[in-house]
């Protein structure tokens, strides 16, 4: 039955041989696709793009996409005439969902109404996805069946991490990543700037940050093997190159959400201001991949002078309410060693902010300790951000004793996001178990680029509910959504960050998207298909596990 309903939305009657084709089941897949009865929609270069005020960046993507996907070039107007046949962009109220739209085919025109300019976005993409690639661009009509096409997405937060820390990709490399995003209806880039083997935004108040952090001397070669390259390598953010590359997503309607982690993964910062750490140094910025032992000092007062100089320039660049802070494999090795952490830590304890009742943090068990101290740092930093009107995100490791309205993003598996949003946290889901795409696509590595282990194959992808049934009604509500991490530690080139995201990113595209009752394994991988074209036409690299016969004929011949 659904083969046959799929042939049904996929049917099209060509009117020249140069006309091209369209097809409503596109990735995501929409929420409700309704065939109507009468004459197709002929697309050709008399048609008019019509916009409502406020929606001329919509109508100008939807010319773009349509001049290089077929060759029309289409006027815009913002006045109606007789006669003339149009593709109608408008907001309305009557659509309820704000990232929610209609699409409309009928012979005398299109529309496309949003519940948002957002949802505009959505429906013009849909229109892009439409269209599959012959491999002409220069078509002399497009013919669209008589539809209602009503869609909106399951989930808020629909994103993607980019790790530009461990390797460094240049602005023209991050707006091609923002496209794909764009493409899949994603609207949030996570953004992970700063880690130990380098920094990568530009703080004016701590110049060394670029100058000494965002530098490292060598990189080690294979899996930490003893052996480095002893090659330099670095590259950093100009605050003007980010403000840029904020404006560029935020026409995409994608919010970027920077994050800074602290107070481990902090090695760079350490190497260009030594007296942040508790040993003093001297530090240089990591060569390995993995987890350091020296982090920011929480007993020093400098230290959170420097996390609130730093923050206020990231949120300065950034617009997002959303602050990551990291807060993930934070060691407390040199804490439970360093008496400034040890002097914090009890007059902390003796004013009563940590709950505990000890006299001397020195008779305080190493455990209890340890359990405590990111809690000291991390109570300061979100009380920071929220003086500012911003919210703080951490990995799930906060998780223990955070304010009530810290986000929580759970990467060691669900089970920590479902304690979170049962106690009443938003949640991001982002699983190693699904979401960690620098992970193998295959179990068989042996013709595969990246040297990371974990095996996280497309249909596991597709088979995350990040909010299922088996949480309450309530804790249902802070799941936000969903997001797929991209770790750059075996990713050394452009290339390998796109064939590790796709098309495993258009599996997750579905599951941030579409209502798990509308989801087919099957079918969406016949959608995938005809959405690889879009892949080959902008020069996206991808994965062709599910396409043996792209792949190289004999890999042993060359």
């Amino acid at each position: 039955m659904k083969k046959t309903i799929f042939a049904l939305v996929c049917l099209l009657t060509t009117v020249t041989t140069a006309s091209a084709q369209a097809c409503y089941e596109v990735v995501p897949l929409p929420q409700s696709i309704q065939m109507q009865k009468g004459e197709q929609f002929v697309l050709d270069g008399s048609v008019q793009i019509l916009v409502q005020d406020g929606l001329q960046n919509e109508a100008d993507f939807l010319q773009a996409y349509l001049q290089d996907l077929t060759g029309l070039t289409l006027g815009i107007s913002g006045k109606r005439e007789k006669k003339v046949r149009y593709i109608e962009l408008a907001v309305s109220p009557k659509v309820a969902e704000r990232e929610g739209y209609e699409l409309t085919v009928s012979k005398k025109g299109v529309t496309i109404v949003g519940g948002s300019a957002a949802g505009v976005f959505y429906g013009v993409q849909t229109v892009r996805k439409t269209i599959s690639e012959q491999g002409n661009h220069n078509y002399s009509s497009l013919i669209l069946n008589p539809i209602i096409l009503k869609d909106a997405p399951r989930f808020s937060w629909r994103g993607m991490h980019l790790d530009c820390s461990r390797h460094f990709w240049p602005v023209t490399f991050v707006k091609k990543f923002i496209d794909l995003l764009a493409m899949h209806n994603m609207n949030v880039l996570h953004w992970h700037l700063t880690d130990d083997q380098g920094w990568r935004i530009e703080i004016k108040k701590w110049p060394k940050l670029i100058t000494v952090g965002s530098q490292r001397s060598g990189t080690i070669i294979g899996t930490n093997s003893d052996l480095d390259d002893e090659t330099p390598y670095g590259g950093y953010y100009t605050q003007e190159e980010i403000r840029d590359i904020v404006a560029y997503a935020a026409a995409r309607h994608i919010t970027i959400v920077p994050e800074i982690d602290m107070p481990g993964h902090m090695l760079a910062a350490l190497a260009s201001y030594p007296e942040l750490g508790c040993t003093g140094g001297p530090y240089q910025v990591g060569h390995y991949w993995g987890v350091y032992k020296d982090v920011l000092c929480i007993g020093n007062p400098k230290v959170y002078q420097f996390v609130e100089d730093v923050l206020t320039e990231v949120m300065e660049l950034f617009p997002s309410e959303v602050i990551h802070i990291g807060g993930d494999e934070a060691p407390s090795d040199r804490w439970q060693q360093c008496e400034k952490c040890k002097d914090a830590y009890l007059k902390d304890a003796l004013e009563g902010r940590l709950g505990a009742d000890m006299t001397s943090a020195r008779e305080m068990p190493e455990f209890d300790i340890s359990a405590t101290y990111q809690r000291l740092f991390t109570q300061r930093v979100f009380n920071f951000l929220a003086s500012k009107g911003r919210r703080a995100l951490g990995w799930d490791e906060i998780l223990d004793g955070c304010p009530q309205d810290a986000m929580i993003m759970s990467w060691r598996g669900s089970a920590p996001g479902a304690k979170a949003a049962e106690a009443g946290h938003d949640v991001v889901m982002t699983p190693t178990t699904h979401c960690y795409f620098d992970y193998q696509q295959v179990e068989d590595t042996e013709f595969e680029p990246s040297r990371c282990g974990g095996f996280i194959p497309i249909e596991r992808v597709y088979a995350l509910d990040p909010a299922p049934d088996t949480l309450s009604v309530a804790a249902r509500q802070h799941i936000l959504g969903t997001q797929a991490n991209l770790w750059s530690e075996y990713m050394t080139t452009e290339s390998m960050v796109e064939y590790q995201a796709l098309p495993r990113m258009s599996a997750l595209a579905e599951v941030q998207w579409t209502k798990p009752e509308r989801k087919d394994y099957e079918a969406f991988k016949e959608r995938l298909t005809r959405l690889t074209a879009l892949f080959e036409h902008y020069g996206y690299t991808y994965a062709k596990h599910l396409w043996p016969e792209r792949q190289m004929p004999n890999r042993w011949q060359f």
